[in-house]
């Protein structure tokens, strides 16, 4: 079973949802990131729970070379959109969207199915399909 799926299985037993795994860098310390969701929000309190679960899962299957430091976290309100389900999860939120051709499309996302985005920007709806998709992630206005 890979690391991820070990996880995944050990987070949902736990009553949240995987959203990511995030390997990083900050200053010289290699950051081994898991991204949790739950109905109604995570608490610090599930989060140091599923800290405390999936830590003996790492000491077998070490991600980083085994030099890292385990966050576990909420993805926050920007986030990162990779999978379709992250579209899916993200309709009526606001969107910043860049294709390969590097254009920019900004605005409410107002569908995602198993094929294609639909963003209602300041100039209209925006289609694309995901494979056009560069990066995309959630923002909010302050």
């Amino acid at each position: 079973m890979s690391l991820e799926k070990s996880i995944k299985l050990a987070v949902e037993s736990l009553g949240a949802s995987l959203y990511d795994i995030v390997s990083t860098k900050v200053h010289d310390t290699n950051i081994f990131r898991v991204l949790v969701t739950a109905e109604g929000g995570i608490s610090l309190d599930k989060c140091a729970e599923i800290s405390r679960m999936i830590s003996p899962i790492l000491d077998v299957d070490e991600p980083m070379n085994g030099e890292y430091t385990l966050e576990v976290s909420s993805p926050g309100i920007e986030r990162r959109l990779k999978t379709k389900d992250h579209f899916k999860g993200s309709v009526g939120e606001k969107v910043k969207i860049k294709n390969f051709a590097t254009e920019v499309f900004k605005g409410e996302l107002i569908s995602a199915d198993n094929e294609k985005i639909i963003v209602k920007t300041e100039f209209g709806d925006e289609e694309l399909t995901y494979d056009e998709i560069l990066s995309a992630a959630t923002y909010f206005e302050w």
